[in-house]
C-alpha cells in the first residue's frame, strides 16, 4: 500500500466507525424520482449467495433486490467459481421473485451468468450481447449488451468483474476500452465489482476514464458491515448520464453478502 493511498482509506475508516452506530436510525438519502426516460440500476456482488453469517441463502439476496427495485441488475459472483460453473440462481425462481428478466447468454449450460457475472431488466428488448473472457490469471469476465428500453431509449451496459491483481485489472481495463474504441459511440454504463479503490497513475480507474468520464465520487460498499472500501462502481461514458451513486444499507443487505450493493439513476439515453 502506497503512502498516498492512506489518507482516504484512513478518512473511509473513521468516518465508516462515527456512522456505525447510527446507521440503523439514519435513512439513506434518497435517490430522485425517476420520470421518464430515468433507469435505476444496480450492482451486486452476491459472493456466491453466502452471507456475512456464513449461511447459503438465495432468498436474502432476492429480498435485497426486491428492495432495491431496480430496472437494470449486474450481479456478480452468481455462479461457483472453478471447475464446471454452476449457477447458485434459480433464474426463473428469480424473475417471479423480483420481477427482473436475466439477459440470454449463449455456451453456458449449468451456469447462469458469465464468470459469475448476470445482468437483468425489468421491461425491453436486448438487442446484442457480447460475452467478453478478461485476461489475467483468475477467470474473469463481463458482459457487454445492448437493452433498448419500453420507452425506444437505448442503453450499452457493460456489466464486469475485475481481478484481485493489479496487473490484471490494468489488462482487464484496456481490453473493455479497445472494444469499445470497436463500436460505434452511445450511451454506456460499466458497473460492477471493479475490486479497485485506489487512485493515480496505476490504478485501474484512472485507465478507465479515458472513456468513462462520467465517474461520480465513490461511495464505500465493502466489507458490508463496515464499508470502507469503494470496490464496487457505476460510471459512464458522458457526463450527466448518471444523476449519482449510493449505496444501498439495509439491516438485511449487511448480513447476506460481504458487499453492499450500490445504485444509480440513469437519465437521458439516446433514443433508437
Amino acid at each position: 500500500m502506497k503512502q498516498s493511498g492512506n489518507p482516504n482509506l484512513r478518512a473511509n475508516l473513521v468516518a465508516s466507525l462515527r456512522n456505525r452506530k447510527q446507521r440503523d436510525q439514519l435513512r439513506e438519502e434518497e435517490l430522485p424520482a425517476r420520470d421518464e426516460g430515468g433507469l435505476l440500476v444496480a450492482s451486486y456482488n452476491v459472493h456466491k449467495c453466502v452471507g456475512v453469517d456464513g449461511k447459503f441463502d438465495p432468498a436474502r439476496i432476492a429480498h435485497v433486490i426486491r428492495e432495491i427495485g431496480p430496472d437494470v441488475l449486474a450481479l456478480q459472483e452468481a455462479d461457483t467459481r472453478f471447475g464446471e460453473r454452476r449457477g447458485l440462481l434459480d433464474l426463473n425462481w428469480m424473475e417471479r421473485e423480483t420481477g427482473l428478466v436475466p439477459v440470454p447468454l449463449s455456451g453456458v449450460s449449468k451456469a447462469h451468468g458469465w464468470h459469475g457475472n448476470v445482468l437483468f431488466f425489468r421491461e425491453g428488448v436486448v438487442r446484442d450481447v457480447h460475452q467478453v473472457k478478461l485476461p489475467g490469471l483468475e477467470p474473469r469476465g463481463a458482459l457487454m449488451t445492448e437493452l433498448e428500453m419500453k420507452d425506444g431509449h437505448v442503453l450499452r451496459v457493460i456489466a464486469a468483474h475485475l481481478g484481485l491483481l493489479n496487473r490484471s485489472r490494468q489488462q482487464q481495463a484496456r481490453m473493455i476500452l479497445d472494444l469499445l474504441s470497436a463500436r460505434d459511440e452511445q450511451a454506456t454504463i460499466l458497473m460492477g465489482d471493479l475490486n479497485e479503490w485506489r487512485l493515480g497513475d496505476r490504478s485501474s480507474l484512472n485507465s478507465l476514464s479515458a472513456i468513462f468520464r462520467g465517474m461520480p465520487a465513490a461511495v464505500p460498499s465493502f466489507p458490508s458491515r463496515l464499508p470502507v472500501l469503494a470496490l464496487d462502481r457505476i460510471m459512464s461514458n458522458r457526463p450527466g448520464l448518471i444523476e449519482r451513486v449510493r449505496v444501498h444499507d439495509t439491516a438485511l443487505a449487511r448480513t447476506a453478502s460481504d458487499h453492499l450493493p450500490i445504485k444509480a439513476l440513469v437519465r437521458h439515453a439516446a433514443p433508437a
